[in-house]
């Protein structure tokens, strides 16, 4: 027991030097994830950052992503342009929402608004030496308005539009197309770097965003 004991202290301690090493100064963490997202069988650890600087839309978050290397710690990718800043979720306040890795792909989630909502996730996977963004799922909408579901296969191009209304007086009936659009390239690094990419869809003429 004491054996064991002191193996988990070692390892510990030797994650809680190299997260105080990269750890950005003055931040602290929100959160903190393990999983395998490398393929290599070895969990990585995904720490989420409130740094200590800000800009008229919040604070500024960083996503580290760290991987054991010949048993040290390093960080494979990081990024203030994944995760939204602190006011970027309107009325509804903080956008962040968690951040999850299933079957080797990392997930970050985020939502916002006030009587209309939004939120998305965003779904990257570690290939050609950077974390792409191989999804986009989002939902946006007003209950007795209308609701509509996006979802978004980077990989392949497949765009599923879904907008089911309820108050056809104002918005008409509802709608559903699929379409695709290839081409698009987004990463960790530079998500949400410039304003949205806007994607007109030819059949319904309706828009959807990334």
């Amino acid at each position: 027991m004491k054996t064991t004991f002191c193996i988990l202290s070692l390892v510990f301690g030797t994650f809680c030097f190299a997260q105080k090493e990269f750890q950005p100064q003055g931040s602290t963490i929100m959160e903190t994830v393990d999983g395998d997202l490398d393929g290599d069988k070895i969990p990585e650890k995904v720490i989420i950052y409130n740094t200590k600087d800000s800009t008229d839309f919040g604070t500024i978050r960083e996503i580290q992503i760290l991987q054991k290397v010949n048993g040290k710690w390093t960080i494979l990718e990081k990024s203030i342009n994944a995760v939204l800043k602190s006011g970027e979720g309107g009325m509804m306040g903080d956008p962040y929402q968690d951040t999850q890795i299933e079957k080797g792909i990392l997930l970050i989630t985020q939502a916002g608004g006030s009587s209309w909502k939004w939120g998305y996730t965003d779904k990257y996977r570690f290939q050609n030496g950077h974390f792409e963004l191989i999804g986009h799922s989002s939902s946006s909408g007003k209950p007795e308005e209308y609701w509509t579901d996006v979802d978004f296969n980077l990989s392949t191009g497949q765009i599923n539009f879904d907008k089911e209304v309820e108050n056809t007086k104002e918005y008409g009936s509802s709608k559903k197309e699929v379409f695709i659009k290839k081409g698009i390239k987004l990463n960790l690094q530079n998500r949400n770097e410039k304003e949205r990419i806007e994607i007109v869809l030819p059949k319904t003429k309706e828009k959807v965003y990334l």
